[in-house]
């Protein structure tokens, strides 16, 4: 018998309950200021990993231009803080924090540069949420991805 190094905290993490709402398969369908007049079509999956140590979420859209992703989602117990920490096909690693609210998933980044924060609301009892993005390079927030995301799993 082959015993897994650390299984003892393969638990769920309770500061991790409020996105519950977030796990299964999603089709996703939006819009991006840099590639007007498109109508963006993909898919979005949010699994426990770990016995619920983490929620890891994997996105890609049916656009080159848009980026398939994966993310890590977990909490600092001292902060009261939950970190996503993204990476994509390009290369890019960034990390943000996360609201954890049981009718919204929110999350940001506040870099001198290059700042980010992205909302999705929970609509239809958990069928549908509709995701407003936005990004500052310097003293202005513009629009950035928008999606709306549809259970399907």
């Amino acid at each position: 018998m082959v015993n897994t190094i650390g299984h003892e905290a393969a638990i769920p993490n309770p500061a991790l309950k409020p996105l519950s709402f977030l796990v299964g398969e999603w089709a996703t369908e939006g819009s991006h200021p840099l590639l007007a007049g498109r109508i963006l079509h993909g898919r979005t999956s949010f699994a426990w990993s770990d016995g619920g140590a983490f929620l890891v979420m994997r996105s890609e859209i049916d656009a080159p231009e848009v980026p398939s992703g994966i993310a890590i989602l977990g909490t600092d117990i001292d902060t009261e803080e939950c970190s996503m920490l993204y990476f994509d096909e390009r290369g890019v690693s960034r990390r943000y924090i996360v609201a954890l609210r049981s009718d919204q998933w929110q999350w940001w980044r506040d870099t001198p540069g290059f700042s980010q924060r992205f909302t999705a609301e929970l609509l239809d009892v958990g069928k549908r949420m509709v995701g407003h993005g936005e990004l500052n390079r310097g003293n202005r927030w513009e629009p950035d991805l928008q999606l709306t995301y549809t259970r399907v799993g």
